[in-house]
C-alpha cells in the first residue's frame, strides 16, 4: 500500500490536471500518481526523463540501464516496468534477467551495463579504466552524459517507489527473482 496520498487523476487540479490532461493523457501509471503529489517535481522528471531519452543510446540501451538501476536497488516496481518495457524494444525476458545480473551477449551491452555498474557501485567516481573501456565500445562523450542522467533518471524512480511503496500497475507482471 503506498505511503504518500495518490493523486486521481479524474480530480487533480492545477498543473497536476495539466500535466494529467497533456503528456500524461495515456499514461496514468501509479508512480505518476504518487509524484504529482508535487507537480513541479513532475513536471521536471518528465521534461528530464524525455530530454535524457533525445540522445544516442537507443530505446534498449536505456531499458539496460533502467534494469540495471533497478536491480541495483531493488526497485520491484521499476523491475516490473522496465521488465516489460524492454520487452518492447527487442530485450526479452531472458535478457533483462541477464542485464539485472550484469550480463549482455551483445559487447556493446556489456560494457554499457559495466559502465552502468561502475556509475552505481563507485557513486559516480569511475575511474579512467572503466571509462575508457565505455569508450572503446563505442560510446562517445554525449553517451557517457546521457548514460549518467539516465543514472540520474532511474534512481529517483526508484527512490521514490521504494520510499513511497508504489503499488505495480496492472500491467505489469512482477519481475522475476534472480
Amino acid at each position: 500500500m503506498p505511503r504518500l496520498k495518490t493523486i486521481d487523476p479524474a480530480t487533480a487540479t492545477g498543473k497536476a490536471r495539466e500535466l494529467f490532461d497533456g503528456p500524461l493523457a495515456k499514461k496514468k501509471l501509479n508512480i505518476y500518481r504518487g509524484i504529482a503529489n508535487n507537480p513541479g517535481v513532475l513536471d521536471a522528471f518528465l521534461k528530464f526523463s524525455s530530454g535524457v531519452r533525445s540522445g544516442s543510446l537507443t530505446p534498449a540501451e536505456h531499458e539496460l540501464i533502467a534494469l540495471t538501476c533497478g536491480q541495483s536497488t531493488g526497485c520491484t516496481y521499476c523491475l516490473a516496468a522496465h521488465t516489460k518495457l524492454a520487452a518492447k524494444v527487442g530485450i526479452d525476458a531472458a535478457a533483462a534477467v541477464d542485464a539485472r545480473k550484469g550480463r549482455a551477449a551483445d559487447p556493446r551491452h556489456q560494457a554499457l551495463l559495466r559502465f552502468t555498474n561502475a556509475l552505481l557501485e563507485k557513486r559516480g567516481s569511475v575511474s579512467d579504466a572503466d571509462l575508457n573501456s565505455f569508450r572503446q565500445a563505442g560510446f562517445d562523450d554525449a553517451a557517457v552524459v546521457e548514460a549518467i542522467a539516465a543514472v540520474a533518471v532511474n534512481l529517483f524512480t526508484n527512490y521514490f517507489n521504494d520510499v513511497n511503496h508504489t503499488e505495480i500497475d496492472s500491467m505489469f507482471d512482477p519481475a522475476p527473482p534472480i
